[in-house]
């Protein structure tokens, strides 16, 4: 999953930014509301961590400007800001939580997790799709009763595919969520990815869940 976070004081940004990315997520970086808005325009997100006292603007507007804009994934605010009134009026902007800081990234990453939620069947941190498992907060694979290891990558990239079950997935959706504004769309990485996951998700299967679809992409399916 793709993230966007906005945060003008280098060093949160760094901590933000190093931590999602061991935990999985592909994160762009923008230290201005201008330059966050920019990047929302230009590329599609899963969800924003947006912080509240932005260097040229309150992150209140660029909540309420991003949402203009038709941005329409989740926003966490995070805010030194612990009142009430300052929650609500962070959740009227746009927002669809407020973190205040200090906080603990093992909390961060549970409210991310909570908020990119898209099924009501898939309940808590586990996703499923046939007979996989998938565990977000252990980052815990299984497929009936084998465990399968995955690097960081390729479980984002199960990821995707698992909140998005028999629906065709084209290459450009698959960078646009997987990698981050870096990508070279040029590259063959996304097939190459895609052939190692399916690889490992069949290793002593009879089934193979994922489907390539030419001229299109990828699809997680039931044969």
């Amino acid at each position: 999953m793709r993230l966007l976070i906005v945060e003008d004081e280098k060093k949160m940004a760094s901590f933000l930014k190093k931590g999602l990315s061991e935990a999985g997520y592909s994160v762009d970086h923008a230290a201005s509301g201008a330059a966050a808005e920019t990047l929302a325009s230009e590329n599609s997100y899963d969800l924003v961590v947006l912080d509240v006292m932005l260097p040229d603007q309150n992150g209140l507007d660029t909540a309420a400007n991003l949402r203009r804009d038709g941005l329409s994934c989740p926003i966490l605010l995070l805010s030194a800001l612990s009142s009430t009134k300052d929650k609500v009026r962070g959740l009227d902007a746009g927002a669809d939580d407020y973190l205040t800081k200090p906080f603990s990234f093992d909390e961060l990453l549970a409210r991310i997790r909570a908020l990119m939620r898209r099924k009501g069947e898939q309940l808590g941190s586990l996703l499923r799709f046939s007979d996989i498992e998938m565990d977000l907060a252990k980052r815990q694979v299984r497929r009936g009763e084998q465990t399968i290891s995955l690097t960081a990558k390729e479980f984002s990239l199960l990821e995707f595919f698992m909140r998005h079950p028999n629906k065709p997935l084209s290459r450009t959706s698959i960078s646009e969520h997987v990698w981050d504004v870096h990508f070279d769309s040029d590259s063959n990485v996304i097939d190459v990815y895609v052939n190692m996951l399916r690889k490992k998700l069949s290793a002593g299967q009879e089934r193979k869940l994922i489907h390539t679809i030419v001229g299109v992409g990828y699809v997680l399916k039931e044969d």
